[in-house]
């Protein structure tokens, strides 16, 4: 099997992918992705059963939608359960540490800071602009934001919310961008199918109809066109940290800061006016946040720039 890289653009991959030849077999992939789903479903039974058992109180009624600030550390908490069975996985059938998905880790926490710092720098240029823009914060559907938790309350709560996002991010990049997106690598395919399947798996992760109604094929898109741009900027970088740096930025303004009113709302400091299922107003944010994503993937890839 070729170790030649795909393309010079992706040579980097290389360092996440040579650890993966040792083992790349269809089989164990397979496997292993049924591995992960059983292990990581048991493992967040258990252990939200045994946080409900130790402290039951009204959160628990909150937990299936994240409506209050411990539902939603709890879900996002939850995710570290598959960060567990991957590992697992890794060891079990390929001979792998978890940290041979992450990459280099000197240089992924350099490019997660990196990343993530201009980042910072581009949302205070587009907030700026949005305030200086005719109309500012009267414009558009924004106008109408909701308050939600109370300053005070929200910045007590702030710590916690980042170390669970950050929990919840890692552990979807190790799974899609990392072991099966390096996995699929690792086989010498050509680098269209290793790019595009696990984004198509990881939109098919966000389709949620019961929430979204008709929008939920376009908002599966979105997060196919997200996976995709991700799985692009990993294979440039050699590491998973600036694909962490975006999805970390992107999920702190749809978790933290703009929540949806019937979804995932227990941690945002505002409420959008708008619902998943908004036949409009909806359509019309995805392509705004598509746009917005474009913009922190153009950054990332000039922060990893040698």
């Amino acid at each position: 099997m070729s170790t030649k890289p795909a393309t010079p653009a992706y040579a980097a991959h290389g360092l996440l992918v040579d650890p993966a030849r040792s083992a790349p077999q269809l089989w164990r992939l397979l496997l292993g992705l049924l591995l992960i789903g059983v292990l990581s479903y048991a493992l967040t039974a258990v252990a939200v059963q045994t946080l409900i058992a130790a402290f039951p109180g009204t959160w628990v009624r909150d937990l299936p939608a994240g409506g209050s600030p411990v539902a939603m550390l709890v879900l996002l908490s939850s995710f570290l359960c598959v960060t567990i069975a991957v590992a697992c996985t890794l060891r079990l059938l390929h001979r792998r540490s978890l940290s041979s998905v992450i990459g280099p880790m000197p240089l992924a926490l350099q490019q997660f800071g990196r990343t993530c710092l201009r980042l910072a720098i581009l949302m205070a240029a587009l907030a700026l602009l949005w305030l200086i823009l005719p109309g500012g914060l009267d414009a558009g559907a924004m106008s109408d934001l909701t308050p939600n938790l109370a300053l005070n309350q929200w910045l007590r709560l702030l710590p916690l919310a980042l170390i669970a996002i950050f929990i919840q991010i890692s552990a979807e990049e190790i799974l899609f961008r990392g072991y099966l997106q390096q996995t699929l690598a690792a086989r010498g395919l050509h680098p269209l199918i290793w790019l595009l399947v696990p984004s198509a798996i990881f939109a098919v992760g966000h389709y949620v109809p019961e929430d979204a109604g008709l929008n939920a094929p376009l908002i599966a898109l979105w997060a196919g066109g997200f996976g995709l741009l991700m799985a692009d900027l990993t294979a440039r970088a050699g590491t998973l940290g600036p694909a962490m740096a975006v999805h970390f930025v992107n999920n702190i303004i749809a978790i933290l800061l703009f929540g949806s009113p019937t979804s995932l709302s227990g941690l945002a400091l505002f409420l959008v006016p708008f619902e998943l299922s908004d036949p409009v107003i909806l359509r019309q944010m995805l392509w705004l946040d598509f746009a917005v994503v474009g913009l922190c993937w153009l950054v990332a890839r000039l922060a990893i720039r040698r």
